[in-house]
């Protein structure tokens, strides 16, 4: 398996590759890999030639200097996990110097309003942080398909938008939300859950089940007003917001309309843990 922290060498390896034809998948991750991660890896490995992992906590995309500070950084031991997947695994773990240069500054996107929802409303340059390193990785990378899980639905979106923006030829491919038995998303920031914590928090996708069971049935309003209820007699999850909202524009629904697809989206904490979510609803 091969490792790489300096971009001189990947971008030497990626040159290779293309001039033999073959095609690359690209994972880009910001470590503490889980099962989650490793289902995406394993995606890109049946569907091309090489594929290329990124381990990089992106500082442009943090809001909060503390859960910067906090984010798990596990590298040897998620080098070690995608070693028992395959040894034909490239991993890229650069530095922020490596990736920005001297100036770390993010670009700023018009993604046509979709940055302007939901966690664009609580994470202020977030996705211009995401839209820049994404950016920096696919002109390093020149990836043919890069794979990005649906539990982060919103970035997804935007990841979409920024290709277009950019006339970028890679391939975006979205991937299922991967769950624990208990049907809580996997995330790398579970693992900084308290023992209690990790036991109430699949609340939140048993909220998300009851939504989508009455959608249709209740209107809008109704199904905001009781999940904000059923947070409410939480001691232990504080909700920050949810919404019903239009897959396409991700604009809040305030009436269903005919012929559009709805997701509906939780963002809560456990304690100073942030927990996103989302399911489809038709």
């Amino acid at each position: 398996m091969q490792v790489h922290v300096k971009r001189r060498d990947i971008e030497s390896d990626v040159a290779i590759l293309h001039t033999n034809q073959k095609t690359i998948g690209f994972v880009p991750t910001m470590g503490a890999l889980h099962q989650g991660h490793i289902a995406l890896v394993k995606r890109a490995l049946e569907e091309n030639d090489t594929v290329i992992v990124s381990i990089f906590v992106n500082p442009t995309q943090f809001n909060n200097s503390e859960d910067l500070a906090l984010y798990p950084r596990t590298l040897q031991s998620d080098i070690a996990l995608l070693s028992e997947v395959s040894s034909d695994i490239i991993i890229f773990s650069p530095t922020a110097k490596e990736v920005y240069g001297n100036t770390m500054i993010s670009t700023k996107y018009d993604f046509g309003g979709l940055e302007n929802e939901m966690e664009g409303k609580y994470r202020l340059d977030h996705f211009n942080g995401v839209g820049t390193v994404l950016k920096h990785f696919f002109s390093i990378v020149n990836p043919t398909n890069a794979y990005f899980g649906e539990k982060d639905f919103q970035q997804l979106q935007i990841v979409k938008k920024l290709v277009a923006i950019e006339n970028l030829s890679v391939n975006i491919i979205g991937c299922p939300i991967y769950r624990e038995t208990s049907g809580l998303a996997l995330s790398s920031r579970n693992k900084r859950l308290t023992e209690k914590q990790l036991k109430e928090s699949p609340f939140i996708y048993d909220t998300l089940q009851a939504v989508k069971k009455d959608f249709g049935i209740k209107n809008v309003i109704t199904l905001r007003e009781w999940v904000s209820q059923q947070f409410e007699k939480n001691d232990t999850l504080s909700l920050e917001y949810f919404e019903i909202a239009s897959v396409e524009d991700l604009k809040s629904a305030h009436k269903i309309e005919p012929d559009t697809k709805y997701r509906a989206f939780i963002a809560a904490f456990a304690g100073e843990v942030r927990l996103i979510d989302n399911i489809a609803l038709n």
